[in-house]
């Protein structure tokens, strides 16, 4: 008897350890996958500032991509023609340091991660312009940011909800369009199901502290676009700490050092229960 009891509590410990070890592996690969987005977002952010500023024909810009290759975050501009070619090069370290950064208004061809990053974002512009089934939602003050990932199984196109004005921080009503090695689309998700504003705050006002909650489709722990929002406008906020409250998790992201930790509700509850008794 004495044997078995051990056995069952020995695969409980196991079983815990594993369910842990689980969890932290898939908040590891949320967490790579929030950085590529903000890393790409940056770059748009800061190349545009720089490229606007630098180049003279505005009704030549067709549009631009961001992406990270080895060390660097590139931001390419190309141009308004039915074979569109690249007018513009602004690059970055990680720093995002506008004083270090890379400036080239070189006219070139699309190299091969370019031309398929381009592709991409032509299929999702497509998709999102021939919706007919209202699966894309358009709020007021938004507008939509397209970040295409290239992997080796699958490429993927990130549609992120980005307000318009200012002193606002907006989650949610963001999706995720998976697609095959052939560029056609296979998936389409949306992440949250509704729309989160959050604003900053009057002026002088000190929030240290805010949250929104998932429903179980979402999922118990933060998206990668969460992450992306908060390392992007964590920055011009009072925020020490955002929390994300699910059915299982309450996440925590801590804005000093874009760390990410969770507490299980049933410990949160009881922390709560406790307190209560006190």
């Amino acid at each position: 008897m004495q044997k078995t009891l051990f056995l069952i509590l020995f695969a409980l410990l196991s079983l815990s350890i594993f369910s842990q070890k689980s969890v932290d592996q898939q908040i590891e690969s949320i967490k790579k996958e929030g950085v590529k987005l903000y890393k790409s977002e940056m770059a748009s952010w800061y190349g545009t500032d720089i490229f606007i500023e630098q180049y003279q024909n505005k009704e030549n810009i067709g549009g631009y991509l961001s992406y990270s290759e080895k060390d660097k975050n590139i931001c390419i501009f190309y141009s308004n023609s039915n074979k569109p070619k690249v007018i513009g090069t602004i690059a970055f370290d990680d720093s995002f340091d506008i004083t270090k950064a890379n400036i080239d208004l070189t006219e070139r061809a699309f190299n091969s991660t370019e031309n398929q990053l381009y592709i991409l974002r032509k299929k999702a512009q497509d998709i999102i312009y021939n919706d007919e089934t209202s699966f894309f939602q358009h709020y007021e003050n938004t507008k939509f940011n397209l970040i295409p990932l290239i992997e080796k199984e699958v490429s993927k196109v990130y549609l992120l909800t980005g307000p318009s004005i200012s002193n606002v921080v907006v989650f949610g009503n963001d999706y995720l369009l998976t697609f095959n090695k052939q560029n056609e689309l296979i998936d389409k998700k949306a992440l949250h199901k509704n729309i989160i504003p959050i604003e900053f705050g009057e002026e002088g006002e000190n929030i240290e502290s805010t949250m929104h909650s998932h429903l179980p489709e979402t999922g118990d722990l933060m998206t990668a676009t969460d992450i992306c929002t908060l390392m992007l406008y964590g920055k011009f906020t009072s925020w020490k700490k955002h929390l994300v409250v699910s059915e299982n998790y309450l996440n925590i992201w801590n804005m000093a050092d874009d760390s990410y930790h969770i507490m299980t509700m049933d410990a949160v509850n009881k922390i709560i229960e406790e307190s209560d008794e006190e």
